[in-house]
Formats: structure tokens, C-alpha cells, sequence
């Protein structure tokens, strides 16, 4: 498979986890928790609105509350980085894996251009313990790290990946 086929169907699971991502973060803050409020779906799951300023689990908040685009824009180079990287990926989960991370950074990327914030919905909870609310662009980043780590087991590897035998 050439290098500008596989750069297209990576930029098409990044686009398409980016646009699922916006989609899902508009239909909440649109209708689902507008005015914003708890909605119980399981003992386990809540919808929650919230917006994180900061990294990961909403780390260095205080530091980068007053610089989103600076955040936003590293984001976007990330995104970009990671494309060309599963463009050039040898196995086929890899190269899933690499593009869905790309989409889910783009995801979150556009939020904080549009406002400065990343939203969340996603409330996973035990009891009174709560996982940080997280969302669909950061399900896209962890679905490609899972891809990406199985793709180095060697039980993956016994199997060349078609594409990248013969010519390009």
C-alpha cells in the first residue's frame, strides 16, 4: 500500500474520532445537559458537565487556564505528528492506533481553540470514588494506546502485515 493511501485512510479514523468526538460534546452541551445537570445512566455511569483547563486528569490546571492555545496548538502538532507516524507504521494496528490517538488529540485540540476548555461528560464511578470525567476524544486515545500495545505483542507480530510487502 503506498504511503499516500495509508496517509488518507489514517486521516479518515482521525477525522472520523474527531468529528464522533464534537458531535457527542455538541449533543450535550446542546440538549442532553442543557441546563447543565447530573443525569444517572447506570450505578456506575453518570452524564456530568464539566470542562478541564488542564492536562490529564485536569493536572497543571492553574498553570495553563490562562494559555489554551498554547495547549491547543501543541495539541494540533501532536495530532499532525502522530498522522504522519501511522502513515509510515508498519502494522496495521499500529497504524489504527496512532490515527485514533491523532483524532482524539484533534478532538480535544478544537475545544480548546473554541473555548478554552476541553468538556467532559463522561462520569465513571464507584460508589463515592469518581473517575475524572472524561469524553469521546479521550476513549479514541485510549482505544489506540490498547491498539498500539497489541500490536507489539509477538503473538500480532507471527503475521507480516500485507501492506507493507512488495511495492509501493
Amino acid at each position: 500500500m503506498s504511503w499516500s493511501r495509508r496517509f488518507v485512510l489514517a486521516a479518515a479514523v482521525a477525522l472520523a474520532a474527531a468529528g464522533l468526538d464534537q458531535a457527542s460534546k455538541w449533543l450535550m452541551l446542546a440538549v442532553v445537559l442543557n441546563p447543565p445537570r447530573l443525569i444517572e445512566l447506570t450505578p456506575f455511569l453518570n452524564l456530568r458537565l464539566g470542562f478541564n483547563t488542564g492536562v490529564s486528569f485536569g493536572l497543571f490546571r492553574e498553570t495553563l487556564e490562562a494559555w489554551p492555545g498554547l495547549l491547543g496548538l501543541f495539541k494540533f502538532a501532536a495530532g499532525f505528528g502522530l498522522l504522519a507516524w501511522a502513515t509510515f507504521a508498519g502494522h496495521r494496528l499500529e497504524r489504527i492506533g496512532l490515527a485514533l490517538m491523532a483524532g482524539g488529540a484533534f478532538g480535544n485540540a478544537l475545544d480548546r481553540w473554541r473555548q478554552g476548555a476541553v468538556t467532559d461528560f463522561l462520569d465513571l464511578h464507584w460508589g463515592d470514588w469518581h473517575w475524572p470525567t472524561f469524553n469521546g476524544a479521550d476513549i479514541a486515545l485510549t482505544f489506540g494506546v490498547v491498539l498500539m500495545l497489541l500490536a507489539t505483542l509477538p503473538a500480532m507480530n507471527r503475521t507480516p502485515d500485507r501492506t507493507t510487502s512488495g511495492a509501493s
